[in-house]
């Protein structure tokens, strides 16, 4: 991953004809704090939390629990993060936090132990005004609680603004848990607008039905009634309608039954079959790697929205592109979870709390203009929709700095 992420900035900063010094420097995490956690019961877990750029603001970006968590993972999404910031122009810089641990293993007082000692760990180094940290991967609204709970201990701050993801009640923002799904279905009725197909029929399917992923469905099956979903998968399978399938039922369905393998009364297809339908869209909500060297002929979509992060390996992206395949990159198309995070740290700030319709007008302004700009971009380039991203954020980083 760190090395796609690298590569990608290499090409932006190589079309617009910046320094190696200044490549570089891009590249570069300003800091990288490593340490061991150590419980009360003896039980260590190793740590990280990269602060890539505060060039534009305040680092910015989730904490993962994970047993497969690494430095180069961290480090690489701490950098995409101050690029995806830069894309969608919110004023945050980019960091990522970790710690190899798997939290199913923990109970919940060694869980709540382990969420403070982490905050204990960098309490210098973080804050309202130099990094806000958010939940990521396995951890949540409840955790984030702790950690705020803990800072505002050792520090004495009130306004709740040294993190977000945080509980309604504990100072979150309406609209948080739906953002990267309903961000997505803005980026793609935004690239409609552009392309003038807005009123045309739209056909797609999603690999990965979890919180993204039925979130973008019910969304757009609500506010797009013309665009049909087909096809949805977990990771125990798929399920198909040739005639479309009731996004909302599924979601219903699948809160009951767990699984899409428990669905006997749907058609089930494989998950590599759902990869090499002929729709419109393959949203990709799940897991990084999915489409690669060896299935990436066999992707039929016109487009593809990358609701994950990195779900298209950077080695096949110039191939799909020749095989008329549009990937609506990561750092667009699921930057709906930061530009709330920035307005629940905004609302934090001005003791405020906002509807979650004020939210959702918010989110739409901010992405409506990125698509627009990076759309234009890739126009006026004659670069692909992630090229054109990369080199629109890379220009802001730059100006900043």
């Amino acid at each position: 991953m760190l090395d796609s992420a690298h590569e990608n900035i290499r090409q932006a900063a190589h079309h617009l004809g910046l320094s190696e010094k200044r490549t570089t420097e891009l590249l570069t995490v300003e800091a990288a704090r490593e340490f061991t956690i150590e419980l009360d019961n003896g039980k260590k877990f190793n740590a990280f939390r990269m602060q890539h750029s505060s060039k534009r603001g305040p680092y910015k970006g989730g904490i993962r629990y994970h047993p497969h968590v690494d430095k180069d993972e961290v480090q690489a999404l701490a950098t995409l993060m101050s690029f995806k910031t830069a894309a969608v122009n919110i004023p945050l810089g980019g960091g990522k936090g970790g710690v190899v641990v798997d939290p199913r293993k923990l109970n919940a007082e060694e869980l709540e132990e382990l969420s403070r000692e982490y905050v204990r760990h960098l309490e210098p180094h973080i804050g309202p005004d130099k990094d806000v940290p958010a939940p990521d991967v396995n951890t949540n609204a409840q955790i984030i609680d702790w950690m705020v709970d803990e800072y505002s201990k050792l520090t004495g701050d009130t306004t709740k603004a040294s993190f977000t993801g945080k509980s309604i009640e504990n100072g979150g923002s309406e609209g948080r848990s739906a953002a990267t799904g309903r961000g997505g279905v803005i980026t793609l009725k935004t690239l409609q607008e552009l392309e003038k197909t807005k009123d045309e029929p739209l056909t797609y399917a999603i690999q990965g039905f979890g919180n993204v992923g039925s979130f973008f469905a019910t969304i757009a099956a609500d506010e797009h009634p013309h665009w049909k979903l087909v096809a949805a998968s977990d990771s125990s399978g798929a399920v198909y309608n040739e005639e479309g399938l009731d996004a909302n039922t599924l979601k219903q369905r699948i809160a009951g039954e767990k699984s899409m393998k428990d669905l006997e009364d749907y058609q089930h297809i494989t998950n590599d079959e759902l990869l090499r339908l002929d729709v419109d869209v393959l949203i990709l909500a799940a897991l990084g790697g999915v489409v690669n060297e060896e299935n990436h002929s066999e992707i039929q979509a016109t487009y593809i929205l990358e609701l994950a992060n990195g779900p298209v390996e950077s080695n096949v992206e110039d191939k799909l592109q020749d095989d008329g395949v549009n990937v609506v990159p990561d750092i667009l198309a699921n930057a709906g979870g930061v530009i709330v995070s920035y307005l629940e740290w905004l609302q934090n700030r001005k003791g405020e709390h906002w509807s979650e319709d004020e939210v959702n007008k918010r989110l739409n302004k901010y992405l409506v203009s990125a698509t627009q700009d990076i759309y234009k971009r890739s126009q006026k380039d004659s670069l692909s929709l992630k090229d054109a991203a990369f080199v629109v954020a890379t220009e802001r980083l730059v100006h900043s700095s």
